[in-house]
């Protein structure tokens, strides 16, 4: 069943997975800006990505400990990467609130453009079972 999700929604569900993980990193960005020494991380989208394409399952591996919880995969860890930061503060913290609240908005819509792809696939399969809408 997973498979052929896959193909109908190809890697939408995957690219879901990612901006949502780069939401939680953003965020905890955002929460450590007073942070000493805390050094920002963002997530590299392409990277992870490819390697979800290139999994022969076709899906974005990810570890849950216990229900509720997820853990990073070391793929997904691979993917984090340090920001370089625009001007470096005096205690060692790189996060730039206005660059994270920036890339939290950027994020944001990519994720709900990778939402409304996939409700109008949904749409369209509705519509396809149900004969176009016939009764």
């Amino acid at each position: 069943m997973s498979n052929l999700l896959d193909n109908v929604f190809g890697l939408s569900g995957q690219a879901l997975d990612v901006w949502q993980h780069r939401s939680e990193v953003i965020a905890s960005n955002i929460a450590n800006a007073d942070t000493p020494n805390y050094q920002a991380r963002d997530v590299d989208f392409r990277q992870v990505l490819q390697q979800a394409s290139g999994e022969p399952s076709g899906t974005l591996a990810l570890n849950t400990p216990s229900p509720g919880q997820m853990a990073t995969t070391s793929e997904s860890t691979d993917a984090l990467k340090y920001r370089v930061p625009l001007q470096p503060s005096m205690d060692g913290n790189t996060v730039d609130a206005q660059v994270e609240q920036s890339a939290f908005a950027s994020n944001m819509v990519h994720y709900q453009a990778s939402l409304s792809f996939i409700n109008s696939t949904i749409q369209q399969l509705r519509l396809a079972i149900n004969g176009g809408g016939q009764s």
